[in-house]
């Protein structure tokens, strides 16, 4: 077999009786270019200085286990698109042209699916399905001169979340008025998650956010949590927290974005007024106090030292003050309301034992 080599046709001048020149082929050993790789053909004629005998091993295909400490040329390489934000499972494409002279060798070192290196001034590489997460790949062309230059192509590989839930740190999601709890978002199997932002709520008001500090570039589950401190006004809210991935501008636009279901909150609380301490009531209509607990307390009202229920339609003599003994999760505990009655004609009276005696003598004296 003929050892590997360029063909080179000289003009041999032949002096037996003529001068007329022939073409005589030699064979000039070189280093190994790969078989992907079209050679050039080489002619030279007499006027012309011959040919090196060897190629520069330096153009000698790429490899990233070489011995070689890698030298950076000046060339001018380019990748479109020069980042790229992928979903995994989905393919990819890249294209890495070279518009520099002087550097014969082009090629790609990936981690799948590496394209043969060319002499061509581009080299596109394609990938059917990314199954990988921490990939860089890099483009590189290799000197005459024995350097080589490299450019890096950014590529984040994604996955949104199949799942979020949200859950309180106690198991029945029931809570103490005034006291702290965890709130837990958890986001199921989701890549990269330092690129993830969980935001949480309570109905439309955010209530905070949380990043993760977790560099893993494959999918992971985590759980964020959020501190809260819930007051009787929270019972029956719900909460819920969202997902978003942000991968920059290279990314799909709107963001990925995932949320929980919505968790309705219990919260227990101890009686608590619904009135106002100094009430005014028109004549004519309902005394309204209410008071409300979680669970709700009993409830019994006293007038001058007797139960009584709150009229329903107020008359002057109703004026006073009312106390509501309530008894509940928490223990017992009373509310006084001082209750005046405005008449028809506009007046306010505040009655008491005595201005009610008063009032009845003077109309006693008027119908007289």
């Amino acid at each position: 077999m003929q050892a590997p080599g360029w063909p080179i046709t000289l003009l041999m001048g032949h002096f037996f009786g003529s001068a007329t020149l022939f073409p005589v082929s030699i064979f000039i050993h070189a280093a190994h270019i790969p078989s992907q790789i079209s050679t050039p053909f080489l002619t030279t004629h007499k006027s012309l200085p011959a040919p090196s005998a060897s190629i520069p091993s330096s153009i000698l295909p790429y490899s990233s286990n070489s011995a070689e400490p890698r030298e950076n040329a000046s060339c001018s390489l380019t990748i479109s698109p020069s980042a790229m934000v992928i979903r995994f499972g989905d393919p990819l494409t890249a294209n890495c042209s070279l518009s520099g002279v002087g550097f014969p060798l082009l090629g790609w070192e990936v981690p799948m699916a590496a394209p043969q290196p060319t002499m061509n001034i581009f080299l596109v590489w394609s990938v059917d399905k990314i199954d990988k997460w921490n990939i860089k790949p890099t483009c590189y062309a290799l000197s005459e001169q024995g350097g080589k230059c490299d450019i890096e192509l950014p590529v984040i590989v994604y996955k949104p979340p199949l799942r979020v839930s949200i859950s309180f740190s106690d198991d029945g999601g029931m809570m103490i008025d005034g006291d702290q709890y965890i709130l837990q978002c958890t986001v199921h199997d989701v890549a990269p998650v330092e690129k993830l932002i969980v935001i949480y709520y309570r109905e439309q008001m955010i209530l905070g956010q949380r990043k993760s500090n977790n560099t893993r570039k494959s999918s992971v589950t985590e759980v964020f949590t959020l501190d809260i401190q819930p007051s009787k006004d929270d019972d029956k809210a719900q909460y819920w927290c969202e997902a978003r991935l942000e991968l920059g501008p290279e990314g799909p636009q709107p963001p990925p974005v995932m949320a929980s279901q919505k968790l309705t909150a219990k919260v227990l609380y101890g009686p608590h007024l619904i009135c106002p301490r100094k009430l005014q009531v028109k004549e004519g209509e309902g005394l309204k106090c209410e008071v409300m607990g979680n669970p709700h307390p009993q409830v019994t009202w006293i007038r001058d030292g007797q139960v009584v229920d709150l009229p329903a339609h107020s008359q002057i003599e109703h004026a006073g003050k009312y106390t509501a003994w309530t008894k509940g999760l928490f223990g017992e505990k009373n509310f006084t309301v001082d209750v005046e009655i405005i008449v028809n004609s506009g007046k306010t009276n505040i009655h008491n034992g005595h201005f009610s005696i008063t009032l009845l003598l003077i109309q006693i004296f008027t119908q007289l």
